[in-house]
């Protein structure tokens, strides 16, 4: 639902089969993870764990998104329902914009949902989708300094309906705090779906781009889940999570990079460990000796909150580690003094 940067300036080495592995990853990571919080801490929890990873995505990312797609000089409502169009498809997500008017534009996410993969979306509640729309949707216009404008969801894939469908509007009045987004049922656009042409970037900014879609999402609802559930909580659900997803996946995106070969030893894990983390990039420098493998600098989490999602991040590395009979022993960890973490491929 949102803008992704297209990589950062200085990123070292091309590795698409890595990007793509990572970017797999850590979309399973996203859904097992909003299927975890609703299963054990409710639906009510999960969506304020939504909320708060939305709206953390729109402050860090709107503005400067609306820049980079040169959207800034339309009408508010049809800049913010282009801008979702165009940012979803670099990311791989299908968006339709419907045009009605200067104050009010249509947005369409069509299924299959790409948050919600697969047969995930059955076990999604509504309320979850809604804190979505809450999180981000409905702070445009005050990211934009505009009090009349405000959201309107009109269907909801997680009510069985064809689509998460709505339309931005520009109001003749400044709309009250829960005026920003309301959900009408049952209204539907009067006019077809346009095409929006996508921005011409090479494929391989495409594919970090995809890459970075995921990687933010897991960068955002991390934090976001060790605040909502309390860092005890919010790290053993994450490492749960995680090691199962990682378990679940480990033929998939291990496939990937041995090109279906055998597993190996703890030193040929290590050096697939190395290049998963390397694939993020210029926000990894990673260091790799037999099987230790040493991350010095990590620029995608923020260090208050190392420690609680650190744990729970790690779950998806020990999870791929368990499927090849071997333990990631963490050495050096992000909360002892310095940023760099050291881990140890053993045997079991």
């Amino acid at each position: 639902m949102s803008e992704r940067e297209d990589g950062p300036s200085g990123e070292r080495g091309d590795d698409p089969v890595a990007w793509a592995a990572v970017g797999e990853l850590y979309h399973r990571y996203l859904t097992g993870l909003l299927l975890a919080l609703v299963m054990r801490h409710g639906a009510a929890r999960a969506a304020d764990v939504v909320f708060a990873t939305f709206r953390r995505q729109h402050l860090e990312l709107f503005l400067p998104g609306l820049a980079k797609l040169g959207l800034t000089e339309l009408p508010p409502a049809v800049a913010c329902a282009q801008y979702h169009v165009l940012s979803n498809a670099l990311g791989g997500v299908r968006v339709e914009w419907i045009p009605e008017s200067d104050t009010k534009s249509w947005v369409r996410y069509l299924p299959p949902r790409w948050i919600f993969d697969g047969t995930a979306v059955c076990g999604i509640p509504t309320e979850v989708s809604r804190a979505m729309l809450r999180g981000w949707h409905g702070h445009n216009g005050v990211s934009l300094g505009n009090d009349r404008l405000g959201f309107v969801a009109t269907m909801q894939t997680t009510d069985g309906q064809p689509g998460l469908e709505g339309y931005y509007i520009e109001e003749d009045r400044p709309l009250e705090v829960e005026e920003r987004v309301r959900f009408r049922p049952g209204e539907r656009p009067s006019s077809p779906s346009e095409p929006l042409a996508s921005p011409r970037w090479s494929n391989e900014r495409l594919a970090k781009v995809e890459r970075n879609y995921s990687v933010a999402y897991v960068r955002t609802i991390l934090p976001a889940l060790c605040s909502v559930l309390g860092p005890a909580d919010g790290a053993a659900l994450g490492r749960v999570a995680g090691r199962q997803i990682g378990m679940q996946y480990h033929t998939e995106i291990m496939g990937r990079l041995t090109g279906g070969g055998d597993s190996g030893s703890s030193d040929a894990f290590a050096g697939r460990f190395a290049r998963l983390l390397t694939a993020h990039g210029s926000r990894f420098e990673v260091e790799l000796a037999g099987d230790r493998v040493k991350l010095i600098a990590d620029r995608v989490f923020e260090p208050a909150a190392a420690p609680a999602v650190f744990e729970g991040w790690n779950g998806l590395w020990e999870g791929l580690a368990a499927m090849e009979g071997l333990e990631l022993v963490v050495t050096d960890r992000l909360d002892r003094g310095d940023r760099s973490t050291t881990w140890e491929v053993r045997g079991r």
